[in-house]
């Protein structure tokens, strides 16, 4: 037998720096979204039993993130066309990093909101950009699955806080933001060689496009904005009101209630692989439509029932639900506008926007009727389940056939 090194292929070496791309855009998704929003939820509870701030302006330093998010959303492929990819996203994990930082001293309620502000802001340039950065290197059959990989850092934040957290508020709560600072500086650093260099993007098969703010779009892209502006709002209830509707509608406590935030949890990290791998075999389409009914049916179970074994069942398959729409959305994106990258990524762009918009909005309507119906619980689910029909008669109006979908979008 040889005992020569077996060389490494041309195809070897692309598969191998797809992988660390894709590793890249799953530390931009952990630090940006998965710890910077989702991490601030279990430490809700803490700033105001330390006096740090009021019940009251908590909730508008959490509203403080998803408006940044939008701002970001926004601004992102302007401060990409002046700079490289690859540079800004450095850039931006660096801020979330610095913001974690900042959080541990709270000088007033200012300096805590507009660092708040900031971490949303590069939450969003980064949502908006790292599929932009990645997928041109990927082979089209396996954007689902590529999809899935980078945005599984959603779902991996969602968990990590009910895990993570307590642990570092063990240490105190200035030291639990220094904690969170230090897992971002590790990804930033992790990342930071990782990512794909601007001047490697494959060529346009097409014509330059018209400026971004000139870009139009056909009937079939905008049902997709409605359905994911009709998906990410239904996504809120469980995602923000779960464990009080465990703890204190259903009277189990909050120790119950911590628990059904940690088996969300599993179902965060598993969404988006599998949206993603489901997007690859059966079509981003066909996908949209089996998830909407699918969570559409357990939003109702929510409502209907009080069997604890049912509830956590279904607590699972909820939870795939809003971190793995991201990855399904955007390889429907490069369904519906095909071989063409420019008007792919503005599309994605506006649809994040519009994502992101349909959640801020939610989450104080939602929050609206919760206080006007007192505190019924079952009424927010029953209303997220009837979006989700709403968006699946939506996608269902939309074509069918890829090239009719072209000439659509």
């Amino acid at each position: 037998m040889s005992s020569q090194p077996v060389p490494l292929t041309s195809a070897k070496i692309d598969r191998l720096l797809v992988r660390r791309y894709i590793f890249a855009g799953l530390c931009a998704s952990l630090d940006s979204i998965g710890l910077a929003r989702f991490a601030f939820t279990p430490l809700i509870p803490e700033l105001i039993q330390a006096h740090w701030f009021s019940a009251s302006s908590t909730a508008y330093l959490a509203a403080a993130n998803l408006a940044g998010y939008v701002c970001g959303a926004l601004i992102g492929r302007p401060i990409a066309t002046r700079l490289a990819n690859e540079h800004v996203l450095r850039l931006m994990m660096v801020l979330i990093s610095a913001a974690f930082f900042a959080c541990a001293v709270p000088l007033s309620f200012s300096w805590y909101f507009v660092w708040r502000f900031v971490s949303g802001i590069a939450g969003g340039v980064v949502m908006g950009l790292v599929a932009a950065t990645i997928l041109p290197h990927v082979p089209a059959a396996r954007k689902g699955a590529a999809g899935g990989a980078i945005f599984l850092g959603l779902g991996l934040g969602i968990a990590g806080s009910g895990t993570v957290i307590p642990l570092l508020l063990e240490l105190g709560l200035p030291q639990t933001w220094i904690g969170l600072g230090i897992i971002s500086v590790i990804l930033t650093a992790a990342s930071w060689f990782a990512w794909p260099s601007s001047q490697l993007n494959p060529p346009a098969r097409h014509p330059a496009t018209p400026a971004v703010h000139a870009v139009r779009f056909g009937r079939d892209i905008r049902l997709l904005y409605l359905q994911y502006a009709l998906m990410a709002a239904a996504a809120v209830p469980p995602m923000v009101f779960l464990v009080d509707f465990v703890a204190r509608g259903l009277s189990r406590g909050t120790y119950l209630g911590a628990v059904f935030w940690a088996v969300y949890g599993l179902g965060a990290v598993a969404g988006p692989p599998l949206y993603g791998h489901l997007a690859d075999r059966l079509g981003a389409q066909s996908t949209v439509r089996i998830v909407s009914l699918v969570m559409a049916a357990g939003l109702f179970a929510f409502y209907l029932t009080n069997n604890l074994i049912l509830l956590a069942v279904v607590t699972v398959i909820v939870g795939t639900f809003a971190p793995g729409i991201v990855p399904l959305v955007l390889v429907r994106v490069h369904e519906v506008v095909i071989h063409n990258a420019t008007r792919q990524n503005v599309a994605w762009t506006r649809a994040s926007v519009i994502s992101a918009a349909a959640l801020a909005v939610a989450a104080y309507a939602f929050s609206a009727l919760f206080n006007a119906t007192g505190g019924n619980h079952r009424l927010l689910f029953l209303v997220a389940a009837v979006m989700l029909v709403l968006s699946l008669l939506a996608g269902m109006a939309a074509s069918d056939n890829p090239r009719t979908a072209k000439n659509h979008a």
